[in-house]
């Protein structure tokens, strides 16, 4: 029977009986799309939840690679969230100002590198500012701190591994993107990139998960009448995708609720696999298990 991880969640309630807990750290990792107005360390910078440091997705990451925002080695990472004083021993919560949209990301990251004490705050920042809980613009500077990175292999995946897959389907490829992006018939975020899909794969938007009333998770019963909805064997290994592997880490996060343990992040994404010399076949329309064609 499937456990659900219930520390990869926690509520606003939680977080202000906790917010002085000398284990806990709060993180804001917040981060705008290709094409969104905002800054978001500007954001952070006028207002975070007291004690928040900023985690900069765009800059904790794998600097020579050309895709946007992959992964960075278990030493860059360790080096960064030291500077940040998170490490071994701590508590993390994870929030974005958008609720629920990068803040899974950062929690995944976390969990990639060896650190499971790490939890997301369910409708992040909106949740908290609508509830009139405190607010702070005060630079944080805490100390350093170690981190142990352990990096896992087991939760991300990469294009040489999502084309072999195309041919064993030994694992679900489930995208989180919006349903036009999926079928081809909507612009893609990432300039330069196909219209479609991998093929093979199954759909089901991250913001199906997201209760619209309050933009917290929904509970584990909807939470598994969704992904049995998209055509997911919680039975079965599943691999998370999107469009640069973000908001595929929503997906993930849901499956640790519902207590699947074999979930990997394909990291590259569409960004990665649409690109027009990536050789990689994509679907179109709105079927699904087409063989694909290389375009």
């Amino acid at each position: 029977m499937l456990r659900p991880d219930s520390s990869a969640l926690v509520s606003t309630a939680w977080l202000a009986e906790h917010l002085d807990a000398p284990d806990v750290r709060l993180v804001d990792a917040s981060y705008y799309l290709p094409g969104e107005e905002g800054d978001a360390r500007a954001d952070y910078e006028g207002e975070h939840i007291p004690g928040a440091v900023f985690f900069d997705i765009d800059e904790i990451k794998d600097e020579t690679s050309p895709l946007p925002h992959m992964l960075p080695s278990p030493e860059k990472f360790a080096s960064r969230v030291r500077k940040l004083g998170l490490g071994d021993g701590n508590r993390i919560v994870v929030y974005d100002r958008h609720g629920l949209r990068s803040a899974p990301r950062v929690w995944w990251s976390f969990r990639i590198m060896g650190h499971r004490d790490v939890a997301v705050l369910d409708g992040g920042l909106p949740k908290w500012k609508a509830e009139g809980r405190p607010l702070d613009d005060r630079p944080v500077q805490p100390p350093e701190r170690h981190f142990t990175a352990r990096f896992d292999r087991t939760q991300v995946r990469g294009k040489d591994q999502l084309l072999r897959n195309l041919e064993t389907a030994r694992e679900q490829v489930v995208d989180a993107r919006a349903r036009q992006r999926f079928e081809g018939a909507a612009g893609e975020i990432w300039p330069g990139r196909r219209l479609g899909r991998i093929p093979q794969s199954l759909n089901l938007p991250f913001t199906d998960l997201i209760d619209p009333t309050d933009g917290t998770l929904l509970p584990e019963p909807q939470l598994r009448e969704r992904f049995a909805e998209a055509g997911l064997d919680l039975g079965k290994p599943v691999v998370t995708t999107c469009g640069s592997g973000v908001t595929a880490c929503i997906l993930a996060l849901g499956l640790a609720l519902v207590g699947h343990r074999d979930v990997a992040v394909y990291d590259g994404s569409w960004a990665e696999w649409g690109l027009p010399d990536a050789e990689t076949p994509v679907a179109s329309g709105a079927g699904d298990g087409e063989a694909g064609a290389k375009a």
